[in-house]
């Protein structure tokens, strides 16, 4: 298992390019299970959840293959179930259900595993797939679904901290092959669901509406193969802002696409945060003394949660006090304490922290407890006096591709090793 051992104390200097965005490919990568013709994807990043999928996709029966950051992918002949221990050890993987039931009317799914950061129903997905017309019982571990018909119709998906991203995206991908007109009332309004409909109108597929909370399919009889550009991650360029300003540096963020992260460049503004377009890129640099802010998460277009733990991290350099709170995950302050080791002082009232900033940070061991807050450690021990060792960063390499080589490259002292 590896670490990461951090010097800190440099400020971060250079270009850095974002790699494509991982909760855009996962869905993606499970929508090819809609057609039995090729599909190629590019920009795609090299992360463990990645190839994760792509092993779930073989065990359907999908021939699928890596060149580089092009994936190719042809579900010719596939099953209706897939291996088992697979598929309940990725959240992501539960993407694969509505492809499934649109292409063969049918799906064995194996319930996705729990979360540290809290609590992840698929009700929603069930509910929309249901109206759509699936059978649909939990049993022996499985979501076993049956629709020998699917006929479309409305659908309401807010649920209690609002829309679901991959419910939207299961339904979407199950309506596309249904008889009629399906309209989702409530939809999740992220890019990363803009970006499957893109890619579910390229196979043939009749969706307008995505990115809205209204998103409206006209039900096709079959779809075929296409090429596909995954879009930036919009949370690998925020992290790297917050890396520029936490550290006093500067960052060509190459890549990113401003449009996507207005709520996260409007609260670093408010931070002190100097950020610049310069034609495709955004350049970030603290902009002087930083300034306490108040977050709350929230769905698309809102503050993302994904970037709330780095957010604190940066936070916790600021003087004064500032209050974060977290309206989408119960559980999302998993990293409270391990920031707490190197230092920072953040207390927990109910669904917010209190974070009391303004100390230089100070280096020690620190365990990641999950993706995001794998981030916010490595950031906040780019900045501590001495050395930091990230534990755990298996998480790390989920959803960040190559982070470690991005951040030497920009002047980081950080080094991967063998935890003993």
């Amino acid at each position: 298992m590896d670490s990461l051992l951090i010097k800190g104390g440099v400020p971060l200097h250079g270009d850095v390019q974002i790699s494509g965005a991982k909760n855009a490919v996962l869905p993606i990568m499970a929508a090819t299970l809609l057609t039995a013709e090729r599909c190629v994807i590019r920009n795609v990043p090299d992360l463990s959840d990645v190839k994760f999928m792509g092993r779930i996709l073989e065990s359907l029966g999908c021939t699928v293959k890596f060149e580089g950051d092009t994936l190719t992918v042809q579900a010719h002949r596939i099953k209706g179930h897939g291996d088992y221990d697979l598929i309940r050890k990725m959240r992501g993987s539960i993407c694969i259900l509505g492809p499934l039931l649109g292409r063969l009317r049918k799906a064995d799914v194996s319930q996705p595993g729990g979360c540290v950061i809290g609590t992840r129903p698929i009700d929603l997905h069930l509910k929309g797939l249901r109206a759509l017309g699936a059978k649909i019982v939990i049993e022996e571990g499985y979501v076993r679904a049956k629709a020998p018909r699917l006929t479309g119709t409305e659908i309401f998906l807010g649920g209690r901290s609002g829309p679901t991203v991959l419910g939207t995206a299961n339904v979407m991908s199950a309506a596309v092959l249904a008889e009629g007109v399906t309209i989702i009332e409530s939809a999740a309004c992220e890019p990363e669901v803009s970006d499957l409909a893109h890619f579910l109108n390229s196979m043939g597929a009749k969706i307008q509406g995505a990115g809205s909370p209204t998103v409206t399919i006209t039900g096709v009889k079959e779809l075929h193969g296409a090429e596909h550009e995954v879009i930036p991650d919009r949370i690998e360029a925020a992290t790297f802002a917050i890396a520029a300003a936490m550290t006093n540096g500067e960052i060509t963020i190459n890549g990113a696409r401003p449009e996507h992260l207005n709520a996260v460049i409007d609260k670093l503004r408010e931070a002190g945060v100097k950020l610049e377009r310069r034609g495709p890129a955004l350049v970030v640099k603290r902009g002087g003394v930083l300034k306490p802010v108040d977050v709350t998460t929230l769905p698309y277009a809102g503050f993302p949660t994904d970037v709330q733990a780095q957010m604190m991290a940066l936070m916790c350099l600021t003087p004064g006090i500032s209050i974060i709170t977290e309206r989408i995950f119960e559980s999302r302050f998993g990293h409270v304490a391990e920031l707490g080791r190197l230092g920072a002082d953040i207390s927990i009232e109910g669904p917010s922290a209190i974070v009391k900033g303004g100390k230089r940070l100070s280096g020690a061991p620190v365990m990641a407890s999950d993706l995001r807050a794998s981030a916010a450690l490595v950031i906040a021990g780019l900045t501590a006096k001495g050395t930091t060792q990230v534990n755990r960063i298996y998480h790390l390499d989920r959803g960040y591709e190559k982070i470690d080589a991005k951040l030497k490259q920009l002047g980081g002292r950080i080094e991967r090793i063998k935890e003993t």
